[in-house]
């Protein structure tokens, strides 16, 4: 018997699975549906042997040292600070708007913050309560610039005007009169040093874990007996769409190799009006790999697919309200993560969310006992597949240290995490 089954085996239920386990010696089921762990952080080595994100990039950043210092349990870290381009008007503009993006933009020599804070107090659209995203940008920068960098790629990220969506959207991205171009002003910026999924393999390696993939948790909840649930799937799936579906935004992922050892003049470029895309990301930009070959990944937002982007507009944070009344009324299971709790969060968030959880979950124990209400034996995922090994293709050479490449198949001696329930 399980104390835990956990739902998901991104960071909301790994870093939960991981805690209970080796704080509290708990017994954890975590499982997935999809065949891998790392949940949309998931990284592997391409048919070329790039390393790349198969879910699109993710970039770590936070001001949390709790978060930080907890990660680093499990991976070693690269030093990077991301910068994004924006292709706006046949030119490559940083992205958020600073003193740099003004003056190319606008052939000006804005020396100081003063000058290019008058700049933007010229153009600015005086809104006493800024209930939209374009009421957001309107009031800081001007309708010009708006145009030029937010209302397109608002309107292909969302499927919506700028002015129908609330204000938290474009409250996101700062608007600087320095010269700082810099995505991210967080005190910890670094990646993975040999990527998100041999962390997670990290994280999820302690003997008292046991991994199912490929696996629905709707096939196997009345056949294995645990404790307590820890769901970081959609909310409104867990209570069977009870009040109707919640919305959200999906993308497509466009992967493709190319026969040059680098494409793009920084990692990301953000397409705000041109083409279908929103933006390009080039992965060696991130992982610091060598290789004579580069990977890119094109973003297609789209109403259909995989859940990515809650909507962020009242009437769905209403509906989602509904089910969180229900949640917070069903005993023994801990609604977790982006999808369970309808939010935009950062991956520093759900971490910092599931550590609080756990917090929590010790401060209350609770003595609850699920019971599989058909007899004896444990219910196996119709497809068995091991946790994919981060396993280097090619060798990767970061900070002068270079890596050999190993074989995929090879497990080097290194205990699989995948079980199933005993």
């Amino acid at each position: 018997m399980f104390d835990y089954l956990i739902v998901g085996a991104g960071f909301a239920g790994s870093t939960l699975a991981e805690r209970l386990a080796s704080q509290s010696g708990k017994k954890v089921l975590i499982i997935d549906k999809r065949p891998h762990i790392a949940g949309n952080a998931y990284d592997h080595y391409n048919e070329d042997g790039i390393l790349v994100h198969k879910y699109g990039p993710h970039i770590f950043h936070t001001n949390g040292e709790r978060i930080f210092e907890y990660l680093s349990q499990f991976t070693d870290w690269r030093p990077y600070e991301h910068r994004v381009l924006a292709h706006v008007d046949g030119q490559h503009l940083p992205i958020p708007i600073n003193r740099t993006t003004v003056n190319r933009l606008y052939g000006l020599d804005l020396q100081t913050e003063a000058e290019c804070e008058a700049f933007f107090a010229e153009r600015a659209e005086p809104i006493e309560h800024c209930r939209t995203s374009e009421d957001v940008v309107v009031s800081k920068v001007g309708r010009e610039l708006y145009e030029k960098f937010f209302r397109g790629y608002t309107r292909k990220q969302w499927g919506l005007d700028p002015s129908e969506l609330d204000a938290q959207v474009t409250a996101r991205v700062p608007t600087r009169t320095n010269t700082d171009d810099r995505y991210f002003g967080d005190t910890y910026q670094a990646m993975p040093l040999h990527g998100y999924t041999r962390m997670f393999e990290r994280m999820l390696a302690h003997p008292n874990i046991k991994i199912m993939l490929n696996t629905d948790y709707r096939e196997i909840v009345n056949h294995i007996a645990f404790r307590e649930m820890v769901f970081t799937g959609p909310i409104d799936q867990y209570f069977d769409y009870c009040f109707g579906k919640l919305p959200y935004r999906s993308l497509e992922f466009r992967h493709e190799t190319r026969d040059e050892e680098q494409v793009l003049p920084v990692a990301v470029v953000n397409y705000p009006n041109d083409h279908d895309y929103t933006r390009v990301t080039e992965f060696k930009h991130l992982t610091g790999q060598q290789h004579p070959k580069t990977g890119l990944v094109y973003e297609l937002p789209q109403a259909e697919g995989d859940p990515y982007y809650p909507i962020p507009k009242p009437e769905c944070t209403a509906l989602y309200n509904r089910y969180k009344e229900l949640a917070d009324a069903t005993p023994g299971v801990h609604f977790v993560g982006r999808l369970a709790t309808y939010k935009y969060y950062n991956m520093d968030q759900v971490v910092s969310q599931a550590l609080s959880t756990f917090d929590k979950i010790v401060g209350t124990k609770r003595e609850r006992l699920v019971v599989a209400t058909q007899p004896t034996t444990v219910v196996k995922p119709a497809i068995t597949a091991r946790v994919p090994l981060a396993v280097a293709a090619a060798a990767i050479k970061t900070d002068g240290k270079s890596l050999p490449a190993t074989s995929g198949s090879s497990q080097n001696g290194r205990r699989a995490l995948l079980s199933t329930a005993e």
